[in-house]
């Protein structure tokens, strides 16, 4: 019943995936998070691997249970076999004997039999390394779940930071449109040069291009965020979370509370180790005799003529016993199966080690690069600032006529340049911070 609502509930989510709402989706980076894990592709196929485990397991634990099969023949003979035996026994002549025949035309023949496996080694362990598996699978649902999380937030904070640069790029453009318009006025009026209003204008024109850049790159981002939630591409978002300095910095993991548990990578190595140790014990066993009940019962009737359908005497039987079989001699190939089986478990145990290895480089990456992030986005922060006060300087002066549109140019470019480091800045510190919480298992 339970594999069943969950494929139903998978067919709803991926229809309600395909309805496009005309209306803009306002999303959070949580929320564009929770719709990804709900239909992104690869979170979904982590999901049917799990459910098929668990039917596995379900076939696996059909193994102890009785077998009871139910089967019927009809053999139909138009020359009968002969048999030949001696007479002499029977008292007749030396060297003498006669020709007999045991069969009859028409046979025919139903039984019902049941086998109960009472002891095997191969059945024991299956049973249970079942837990094992399962753990397994889930194990690899929530490594794929991480993975979808860690590549949407960055997805959702490459289109935000963009449009927070989109933002603040439109400022300065409207604030230079409204300066070259007085200065064409001045330059009517001959209190200005051609070559102020044409430095303005080369400098509007850039600022324009910067931004139909940058509404590509947003356009393409959204299309990519979309892409990895699992959305169709025609659907209309809207992004709500803010960026800032101060949330990005804030909320830093305490570093000395980590454990190697916490990493889902660790897990998957661990339980895997599991896995093939129950592989060693598997073979080890396998040189075990192993022990069936059976059971059957049948009726059988023959006869010279096909008359089965008329009232007829049927002749029954019933039987039951053990089947007892113990393994002798295999050509040696049980011992070179546990040999591989235990060498997969030091294998495994070599794969731990290093994980652990990795683990630790990662977090000291992650934190070493987060750390020199945020001390950039600072740095960028205050620069951006900064040029933005002697921009703002550079207006007055430049409005009063103590300022050249040279310093104009000059002052917008530096600004420019601060804004699109800040920008830059601001991208790789989120994307550490994300990197920085994925390495300690908090994601």
């Amino acid at each position: 019943m339970a594999f069943g609502v969950w494929l139903l509930s998978l067919a709803t989510i991926a229809g309600a995936q395909q309805q496009v709402s005309p209306e803009p989706i306002r999303l959070s980076a949580k929320e564009a998070v929770d719709y990804a894990l709900a239909n992104q592709s690869t979170v979904k196929t982590a999901k049917l691997d799990e459910l098929i485990q668990l039917a596995k397991n379900k076939e696996v634990s059909g193994l102890a249970l009785p077998n009871i099969a139910g089967t019927g023949s009809y053999q139909y003979n138009p020359i009968l076999q002969k048999q030949m035996f001696s007479t002499a026994n029977f008292g007749g002549p030396k060297d003498s004997f006669s020709v007999v025949s045991f069969q009859l035309t028409h046979n025919m023949v139903g039984e019902v039999r049941l086998t109960q496996t009472l002891f095997d080694p191969s059945v024991l362990v299956a049973l249970q390394a079942r837990k094992t598996l399962e753990e397994l699978v889930s194990q690899g649902v929530t490594k794929a779940e991480i993975d979808v999380k860690s590549t949407v937030y960055k997805a959702y904070y490459n289109v935000l930071s963009a449009n927070k640069a989109l933002t603040i790029l439109s400022e300065n453009i409207s604030s230079l449109e409204k300066i070259l318009n007085e200065t064409k006025e001045i330059y009517k009026n001959g209190l200005a040069e051609k070559l102020d209003v044409d430095r303005l204008v080369v400098q509007y024109t850039n600022l324009q291009t910067e931004q139909t850049k940058l509404r590509n790159l947003i356009e393409i981002g959204t299309a990519s965020l979309k892409y990895q939630m699992g959305m169709p591409l025609k659907q209309a978002i809207t992004l709500t979370d803010t960026l800032s300095t101060e949330r990005i910095a804030a909320d830093v993991l305490d570093m000395d509370k980590f454990d190697y548990s916490q990493r889902i990578e660790y897990q998957l190595l661990q339980t895997q180790k599991k896995a093939n140790e129950y592989d060693l014990k598997r073979y080890k066993l396998k040189g075990l005799p192993s022990l069936q009940l059976f059971g059957s019962t049948g009726a059988l009737r023959g006869s010279e003529k096909l008359d089965y359908f008329q009232n007829q005497m049927w002749y029954g039987y019933v039987n039951t016993g053990l089947n007892l079989s113990v393994p002798i001699f295999s050509g040696m190939q049980r011992k070179r199966q546990v040999d591989q089986a235990w060498l997969a478990v030091k294998k495994s145990e070599v794969a731990i080690e290093n994980a652990k290895l990795g683990i630790d480089l990662e977090r000291e990456q992650s934190y070493s690069t987060f750390r020199n992030n945020v001390l950039t986005l600072e740095a960028q922060e205050k620069n951006m600032e900064l040029a933005q006060d002697v921009y703002n300087t550079t207006q007055i002066k430049y409005r009063e006529g103590v300022g050249s549109s040279l310093e104009m140019t000059t002052a917008e470019n530096d600004l420019l340049t601060a804004q699109n480091n800040y920008f830059t800045a601001l991208f790789n510190a989120i994307v550490a911070k994300v990197d920085l919480l994925k390495s300690y298992g908090k994601l």
